[in-house]
């Protein structure tokens, strides 16, 4: 329809109708989630009780704020580290794979492409299944042949952090690809011509040119594997992540701590999403 034509007062309420539910559809559960960490009661849910902060800095004995319980702490730290060295890995391996299909030709590529593509398509319970079976084979493997016990192969921190990588990095590479193909190859060769190596080509030309994907994709690849479930509940060891540990408090019986981690952590990602949001206006500025 075009819109300079006079509408309906039909349709035109039945719009803004269905606008007003979808948002609601889609915030209201986050609204009243962040409203039930101040609630002052012993239970995340209604009634309200009266305002208060006990579940951010109360130190007990009847009540442990988050800032306070140690279990928490610790799994926002195992959490933390994970997605740090998920997302570095990523962008690394995942940057020079778009390197690789995007500069150079070889047999077989288009089908590499697409193989690479995989993980994306996987559900994570089976990718997760699958890497701790492949891991525990090769432990006991290594183990029974060579006598080596390798804690790689063993459900921990690090097999988490191979789990998410092994399909994260397909994100950043198909955010980097798509950067690498809009880019002039001429400025690389007059580059070259002009006596630069290929190393330098690629650090002071090519690298700059794809800063704002590396960083937007780095950035996502971080929240990708901070919030992670459903693969990371197969490969974690002794050291939870904040997802599982919140799992196990819900499914073991939870205080409005639970409200109060989800809602640090809906400020701390709508914060990083705004600053993203006003580095890439003022860019293209």
């Amino acid at each position: 329809m075009i819109r300079t034509l006079p509408q309906q007062r039909g349709y035109a309420t039945l719009f803004k109708l269905y606008i007003a539910l979808f948002y609601v559809f889609l915030f209201a559960p986050l609204v009243v989630t962040c409203v039930l960490a101040f609630n002052d009661s012993n239970f995340p849910a209604l009634p309200w009780h009266g305002f208060s902060l006990d579940w951010f800095f109360s130190d007990g004995p009847e009540r442990i704020g988050l800032f306070h319980d140690r279990s928490n702490m610790q799994s926002l730290w195992v959490s933390s580290q994970t997605a740090f060295w998920v997302s570095l890995f990523s962008v690394i391996v995942g940057t020079a794979g778009s390197f690789l299909f995007e500069h150079e030709e070889f047999p077989g590529k288009r089908g590499l492409w697409f193989l690479a593509l995989t993980p994306l398509v996987i559900p994570g319970v089976i990718l997760g299944i699958s890497i701790l079976l492949t891991a525990n084979s090769l432990g006991i493997y290594f183990e029974d042949t060579f006598g080596i016990d390798i804690p790689l192969f063993r459900p921990g921190f690090w097999l988490v952090v191979l789990g998410q990588f092994s399909f994260i990095t397909t994100f950043v590479l198909l955010v980097v690809s798509a950067r690498l193909r809009k880019f002039d190859r001429s400025l690389e060769e007059a580059a070259l011509n002009l006596g630069a190596t290929r190393l330098e080509v690629i650090r002071y030309i090519t690298l700059p040119y794809l800063r704002p994907a590396l960083i937007g994709s780095g950035a996502v690849a971080f929240l990708m594997s901070f919030e992670n479930f459903n693969t990371t509940l197969f490969l974690v060891g002794s050291e939870t992540t904040l997802p599982i540990n919140l799992y196990l408090q819900v499914r073991d019986g939870s205080t409005p701590i639970i409200n109060a981690v989800s809602f640090l952590l809906i400020i701390t990602t709508s914060t990083f999403a705004v600053i993203n949001l006003l580095l890439k206006k003022k860019e293209n500025a």
